[in-house]
């Protein structure tokens, strides 16, 4: 069985299909867990036309993906990868506790919910930057 899984993944066809199915299925799993621990119904407020939103929200989505790739550069295998993009995420997730900690003047999750740009873009700057930061540490 061993030897056929590692056959197909010898294929870079096969291969990109395995860590694409991999990455948007944890985006989805990681992107349920971002819904979770904000105070907004995310996708509600973009369709709604929140743009604060929208902009937080596209920086995780970065975030995360950006996670991948450095966790799919620097790994041989789906798991490990998986495994890397996994701890990546829990660190971004931490730093959006952080941000929230270290914002005392107003409630970040507020200000994006009322469609402070402001807020939302500098949401979006910090998971895209932070993603790099973690993203250079992967093995």
């Amino acid at each position: 069985m061993n030897e056929e899984v590692d056959r197909l993944m010898g294929n870079p066809y096969v291969e990109t299909l395995a860590f694409f199915s991999v990455a948007v299925l944890a985006l989805v799993v990681f992107l349920a867990v971002f819904e979770l621990v904000t105070k907004y119904k995310d996708w509600e407020e973009i369709k709604n036309g929140n743009v604060a939103v929208a902009m937080a929200t596209g920086g995780k989505i970065f975030g995360i993906c950006n996670l991948f790739r450095f966790a799919i550069l620097n790994n041989d295998s789906v798991l490990h990868s998986l495994i890397w993009a996994g701890y990546g995420f829990v660190l971004l997730l931490a730093a959006y506790f952080i941000f929230e900690f270290l914002t005392p003047y107003f409630k970040i999750d507020e200000q994006i919910q009322k469609d402070n740009r402001a807020v939302g873009f500098l949401s979006m700057i910090l998971s895209i930057s932070l993603s790099y930061v973690i993203g250079a540490s992967v093995t």
